[in-house]
């Protein structure tokens, strides 16, 4: 290993656990790691592994209490949450030698693992979604409503402490069993500290990005941006798919699918077109096929030969060997680092080849992703790559690429569950081709449901196929769709303050963005009744209409099961009580996205390509509970710079008190990050004032300007300098009530039914008493059931709105 290589690929690992908790028995070693987490070894020669291994980077846990019994045939270990039982026998694990019993209510009978057993777990998630057309067979995850799971870690590289990789001896036993019960996140904090944390995403990386498999040539591509721009449809990241190398090679030198030399057909300037890009606010990633190695027509092939001793004059090709590690420092000096040199900010690493290399057992996919992710760190960038999942720790290596699907239905809607899925195996970044990548039946509808999931997902990336009808571009799909989807994009990128802190959080604290619901309603049925439902970060729960729209309603619909307490639409602002599960439907126009009472979601006001820290933002306030949020801001680009937090409190009336309050504190920590002057618009949803709001920054009272739409009270405060504290008094304030029956009449003027029926049900509404009346007159009526759902859920969003 050469002296750099060794210093950009050691990881910083921990492999070590404290001899405190570990019980060896002849070839068999048991380590507790935690009170939900043991280690599982046998070698038959009682040679144990104490290094790291591509999975497995941190055993230094604290020595956690147990009890542990030992006599001639059994050795028992028994601890907050498991009791393992081992009998006393040689030939290693087997079913009647281990069980361990996840200690606590979970099941009757399931709730003891036999070694050898496959736990039926909440799934994982899977390699790609390469030709997927609807629901694929996931991997097994971490989580288990029976209370365990267990991963298996025998066959794993080990990584010596020059940073390369070696083989482990065959025939032992090296396994991971996690009895963390329900508690999920619980489990997925301590996987994270065994496997390593889920790295800090740079900033650019969470607005839009704009891919597409297409031969663009420079001044079209430009061109193609400035469009957007013109449109006001922003974009924070350029994929270039592989066109952006030649392709059209003589066939002695293979397909022209692997290339690394720029098409100065159609990039003349490759430098200056990287340049312009990232003048207009966009960073660029570049496709990569590597399988093929470097053929002698390419432009770094002699230098790269000469240093790796193979025989230029006769045109050997370099073959892509990547469990050698003189190819690899070569394939990075030579292949990348001159094209990062000139602009390019990351590699989409399109590895499609399988999974086998000259060494049995190591996946090439995983070298790619592990070698590139540190290489893309050496200078103190903040690292990145785009790939496919390559396993349990993949999580180290975002963003994943879920591959080639399908433009069709059945796609989008296994996308939501997939994605909130694979939080189950800590992987939290996926980045899906939004719209689909091949075939499929042009529809507006689809296109915009898909967008719309894209926006309530990690990564936005719209993406299709080669052919001069597949492009995304928002107005190839009518002017309705192009409003929406537009729309949309900027939201994308006024959500880039919240995204940012939601990053921050998985990073520190093992909180991804997306979370199934049953993490947090671990034992509630209706938490697991809703695959396609999850929280989006600390705030929302998104629940994506992933079926085409009712033409006679004109709306989406989609099973929705809010939790206890009060919820607000984001986009209609309507209220709702929990503890239920409801059909609710949505113009195309709009998306079922919830925020909590007491919600506070910082946004930008602006929606440029540029995702920097705003000197401009909106915070959205949701009125009926206390409320906190902590907005953390950086450079985005992880140089060293420290950070700077921003507390933000509402503290909602209690005990009859007249008066509430919402508090921006002055932000802590580094403020250079942040511009040197900000200007706040606070947006205050179901709050009814009796009186103006009382705004005071730092010490002083200061006038605002106030405005009301609905349920919405906008007050535009002055532009303060960053550090800045603001303070708003509410007096007489109290909950604003749902506006049923105007709600109601715009649906049925809307719905595409006979007048006359649209008359006798709005009559009815109107002289209805209470929610009950008006449902069981309406029930009375014997209308559509589709039609008396979406009634319904209006009816009963607040069943106290109407007296």
């Amino acid at each position: 290993m050469v002296k750099n290589r060794t210093e950009t690929f050691k990881m910083e690992t921990h492999p070590l656990a404290p001899d405190e908790s570990v019980v060896t028995w002849e070839n068999y070693r048991f380590t507790v790691l935690t009170p939900a987490m043991i280690r599982l070894e046998h070698h038959p020669e009682g040679i144990f592994e104490d290094e790291a291994t591509q999975t497995v980077l941190n055993r230094d846990f604290d020595t956690p209490e147990f009890d542990l019994k030992e006599t001639d045939e059994y050795i028992e270990i028994i601890t907050s949450h498991v009791h393992l039982m081992f009998y006393k026998t040689e030939g290693g694990f087997t079913r009647n030698n281990l069980n361990i019993e996840a200690i606590g209510n979970y099941s009757l009978y399931h709730s003891t693992w036999y070694f050898g057993d496959k736990p039926d777990t909440l799934k994982g998630t899977a390699r790609t979604l390469d030709f997927a057309d609807g629901a694929i067979e996931l991997e097994e995850g971490l989580m288990n409503k029976n209370g365990f799971s267990v991963f298996d870690d025998s066959t794993s590289m080990r990584l010596t402490e020059d940073g390369w990789v070696e083989k482990r001896p065959k025939n032992v036993t090296d396994m991971y069993f996690l009895g963390y019960g329900r508690d999920y996140l619980g489990a997925l904090k301590d996987y994270h500290y065994l496997t390593g944390k889920t790295p800090l995403l740079p900033r650019y990386a969470l607005g839009n990005w704009w891919s597409r498999y297409y031969p663009y040539s420079q001044d079209g591509y430009k061109r193609l941006m400035l469009e957007f721009q013109e449109r006001q449809i922003p974009f924070s990241v350029a994929v270039i798919d592989m066109d952006w190398h030649v392709t059209d090679i003589p066939p002695e030198y293979g397909s022209g699918w692997t290339g690394y030399t720029w098409n100065t057909e159609l990039f003349p300037d490759p430098e200056e077109f990287l340049t312009w890009l990232k003048d207009n606010g966009m960073r660029t990633t570049l496709n990569l096929h590597p399988a093929n190695g470097v053929q002698p027509f390419e432009e770094m092939y002699e230098p790269m030969a000469k240093e790796l001793g193979v025989n230029a004059e006769e045109e050997e090709p370099i073959r892509f060997d990547i469990a050698d590690p003189e190819f690899l420092d070569a394939y990075f000096k030579y292949l990348h680092h001159p094209h990062e040199e000139i602009g390019v900010d990351f590699w989409w690493i399109d590895w499609q080849q399988g999974s086998v290399t000259k060494v049995e057992g190591l996946d090439p996919l995983w070298m790619l992703n592990h070698y590139h992710f540190l290489d893309h760190g050496r200078n103190g960038n903040r690292p990145l790559i785009f790939s496919r999942y390559a396993g349990l720790g993949s999580h180290r290596y975002p963003i994943g690429f879920s591959g080639d699907t399908a433009a069709t239905w059945d796609s989008l809607h296994f996308q939501p569950y997939f994605t909130a899925t694979a939080s189950n195996v800590g992987y939290s970044w996926w980045s899906h081709d939004i719209g689909g990548h091949m075939g499929g039946i042009k529809d507006n509808d689809l296109f915009v449901r898909w967008v719309q999931f894209g926006v309530f997902s990690p990564i936005n990336r719209l993406h299709s196929q080669d052919g001069e009808f597949s492009g995304k571009e928002p107005w190839r799909y009518g002017l309705k769709a192009d409003r929406i989807v537009t729309d949309f994009m900027q939201l994308r990128h006024r959500l880039v303050p919240y995204l940012y802190t939601m990053n921050v959080l998985n990073h520190f604290d093992d909180f991804p963005l997306i979370r199934p619901m049953y993490y947090h309603y671990p034992w509630k049925d209706e938490a697991y009744d809703v695959p396609n439902q999850y929280y989006f970060g600390t705030q929302m729960i998104v629940a994506p209409i992933t079926t085409p729209t009712k033409d006679d309603l004109r709306l989406g619909k989609v099973k929705v099961w809010l939790p206890e307490g009060k919820w607000y639409d984001f986009f209609n602002n309507r209220s709702y009580e929990g503890d239920r599960m409801l059909d609710v439907f949505r113009p195309m126009s709009t998306f079922p996205v919830f925020v909590k009472a007491g919600g506070i979601v910082p946004m930008d006001q602006s929606h440029q390509n540029h995702t920097d820290n705003p000197e401009n933002m909106e915070v959205r306030v949701y009125a009926g509970e206390d409320g906190n949020f902590t907005l953390y801001e950086d450079d985005g680009q992880g140089q060293g710079s420290e950070a700077a937090t921003t507390k933000m409190s509402l503290k909602w009336k209690e005990n009859g008190d007249e008066w509430a309050m919402f508090q921006i504190s002055s932000p802590e920590g580094n403020l250079d990050v942040l511009p040197k002057n900000r200007q706040f618009t606070i947006s205050l949803i179901g709050f009814k004032c009796t009186q103006m709001p009382e705004v005071h920054v730092n010490d002083d009272k200061v006038e605002v300007e106030v405005t009301r739409q609905g349920k919405v009270t906008k007050i535009v405060i002055p532009e303060q300098p960053s550090d800045a504290q603001y303070t708003l008094y509410f007096k007489g304030v109290e909950l604003k009530k749902n506006d049923m029956h105007g709600e109601l009449f715009r649906f049925l003027d809307r719905a595409q039914i006979e007048a006359s029926e649209k008359e006798n049900i709005y009559s009815t509404i109107v002289k209805g008493k209470s929610s009950g009346r008006v449902i069981s007159a309406l029930l009375a009526l014997d209308i559509d059931p589709d039609l008396m759902e979406a009634i319904s859920e209006i009816v009963w969003a607040n069943p106290d709105d109407v007296s």
